[in-house]
């Protein structure tokens, strides 16, 4: 089983969509990642099963 899987993020601040790599071993995740477009901060939230994304949300 894949336990590493890409999500789309779209930013809050730019409105631009980048990858992000999400270790799916972990239940629940709260992060703090830079857009890669435009480098401002974003508060994420993500929860998961082993091989899948169940829900990401974003704080700005």
């Amino acid at each position: 089983m894949q336990l590493i899987v890409t999500a789309d993020i779209s930013c809050p601040h730019c409105g631009e969509t980048f990858a992000l790599e999400v270790d799916t071993s972990q239940s629940e995740q709260d992060l703090i990642e830079d857009c890669s477009i435009c480098c401002r901060p974003i508060a994420l939230t993500i929860l998961c099963r082993p091989g899948e994304i169940v829900e990401i949300s974003s704080a700005n």
